[in-house]
């Protein structure tokens, strides 16, 4: 006899089998007592909940000859025919492969015919949200007014898009995803009937990576009874999913809050050397960061993060040196990277370059990056050993007065905030363009099509000509605007504040007195006169 897969073997036959269902079984077994069995159904939910083995087992239940307690029997002439498919009173219809009017059409000319032996003609219509919408129209007439011998089950992993003349016939039952409790007692059952030996902690593994969906589970544990012989522990488990241990996710973060990136690339290497899935460690990882952020939300753990008590103690120890801003960053910077690695031709280096910014917030200009590095500050200031090398020096007339209160080492002189010089500001600007393009191309693209006009009081005015006006926003506004204003004063040495107009506005700008090689004259003089000491350059 051929291999029956587990998914298979141990399909549910009757409503109690269905794991995690039970607002639905309880619904359903309750409208077969009282006899108001509906005439159209529709059962949704993710994939692996129990959507097409719930409507199998109703199909049964309402034509059995000798129901027990509202269920089939499964031993009368009826329900072994529907098992076996040798009665035609239950049809099943695959929508993604007969999605066309013309199978409807058949489905309706079919309907006429009553049912050879059960009291129900049952239709189960699979993934129904694929029919057309042709098809949708032709199967709304029979929904609507159906003989009343006919049962319509229609199943979707995807309600949203049924038409909602569909919806308004049918009762709908929403499926849950199977929680990780239910999940771990089924298949702990199914390997004690197998006499199979398994670690808890090797089928709480596997209910994790099910995600909600007993059918994955089984598959899962299906690989893992062939892999283990008799016996499955959690190294197998990890073995099969090419997932990791959580010992080596606990190093990880370790790494990236210590900021130590050459020890984290070095347990990357060592990940990719063991031949563990760079998409299954991405998704475990921020798996990992999600229970970090529960430690910080919760105290009651154990019904929120499904690990051992000794590892939920290991996450609430870890979270204590980890800040909420820290772990959301994390978290939102790798679920970027996931989605990336999706498409990525090497998904390996798409994660060391995260892992890299995680370990370096000064390379990561997001919110949660900079409030990072503030609460950094904040505990240095804080800890009271900051080194201040150089202090400015006080005039003589208020030193006498501080009575020793600030030590001044080695005297440094203010650097003054003087007029930027055009001509400099003009010959310089290729270099600047230069280095912004470098850093930002798409800076470079936005801001190279202005025109430099004048310096007044500090203020570099770029002017942009008719069609162009895209390029003149851009450019004047965050972040652009503060990353030029940035690379103008790293090459020159001053600050600059930029004002972007167009080239029909430089009429209406106001007037100043004096430009700036006139005022940078009468400054120069000025200096000469009282002495660089006692003159301060202000805006």
């Amino acid at each position: 006899m051929a291999y029956v897969a587990l998914y298979r073997k141990w399909r549910p036959k009757v409503f109690e089998d269905v794991v995690g269902q039970e607002h639905i079984t309880k619904t359903l077994k309750n409208q077969i007592k009282n006899n108001n069995i509906a005439h159209a159904y529709l059962f949704c939910g993710t994939r692996g909940t129990g959507k097409t083995s719930t409507a199998k087992i109703f199909a049964r239940a309402v034509n059995c000859l000798n129901p027990k307690d509202f269920n089939p029997c499964n031993e009368c002439e009826i329900c072994i025919g529907i098992q076996h498919e040798s009665i035609m009173d239950v049809i099943e219809i695959d929508a993604a492969s007969n999605n066309g009017v013309d199978n409807i059409r058949e489905l309706r000319e079919n309907v006429n015919y009553p049912p050879t032996k059960g009291k129900y003609k049952v239709y189960i219509v699979d993934e129904v949200h694929m029919l057309s919408t042709g098809a949708f129209n032709a199967l709304l007439k029979t929904l609507e007014e159906p003989p009343s011998y006919v049962i319509f089950i229609l199943a979707t992993t995807e309600p949203h898009k049924i038409p909602a003349t569909i919806l308004s016939r049918c009762q709908r039952f929403d499926f849950k995803r199977v929680t990780e409790a239910d999940v771990v007692k089924r298949m702990a059952y199914i390997c004690s009937q197998m006499n199979i030996e398994v670690e808890e902690e090797a089928l709480r593994l596997i209910a994790r990576n099910a995600d909600g969906a007993m059918r994955d589970a089984l598959s899962i544990l299906d690989q893992c009874v062939s892999f283990g012989v008799g016996k499955i522990t959690y190294d197998d488990v990890i073995n099969i999913l090419g997932t990791v241990r959580e010992d080596f996710l606990f190093r990880l973060v370790d790494c990236m809050k210590d900021k130590d990136a050459k020890a984290a690339m070095e347990l990357i290497q060592e990940l990719v050397s063991s031949g563990k899935d760079i998409q299954q460690f991405l998704k475990d990882l921020i798996e990992h960061y999600r229970n970090l952020m529960m430690t910080k939300v919760s105290k009651n753990l154990e019904g929120i993060i499904n690990l051992s008590k000794e590892n939920i103690q290991r996450l609430v120890e870890q979270g204590k040196n980890l800040n909420t801003e820290s772990i959301i960053r994390a978290i939102r910077e790798l679920s970027q990277t996931a989605v990336d690695a999706k498409y990525a031709t090497q998904p390996r280096i798409l994660l060391e370059v995260a892992v890299v910014k995680l370990t370096q917030p000064m390379l990561d200009d997001s919110i949660e990056a900079l409030l990072e590095r503030i609460e950094a500050l904040e505990e240095i200031i804080q800890s009271g050993t900051i080194k201040v090398e150089k202090v400015l020096k006080e005039e003589k007339n208020e030193k006498e007065d501080i009575d020793n209160k600030h030590v001044v080492d080695e005297p440094v002189k203010a650097e003054k905030l003087r007029p930027i010089n055009f001509d400099n500001l003009k010959k310089g600007w290729e270099k600047i363009l230069k280095a912004i393009k470098k850093r930002k191309i798409s800076v470079y693209a936005v801001l190279m099509e202005g025109k430099l006009v004048k310096v007044e009081n500090n203020t570099l005015i770029v002017a942009f000509g008719d069609g162009y006006g895209f390029h003149k926003e851009a450019s004047g506004k965050s972040p652009y605007k503060e990353f030029i204003e940035g690379v103008i004063e790293e090459l020159l040495g001053q600050k600059v504040q930029l004002k972007c107009v167009m080239e029909d506005e430089l009429d209406d700008l106001p007037k100043s007195d004096k430009d700036s090689s006139e005022q940078d004259q009468e400054i120069k003089k000025i200096i000469e006169m009282f002495g660089e000491d006692l003159v301060e350059i202000v805006e």
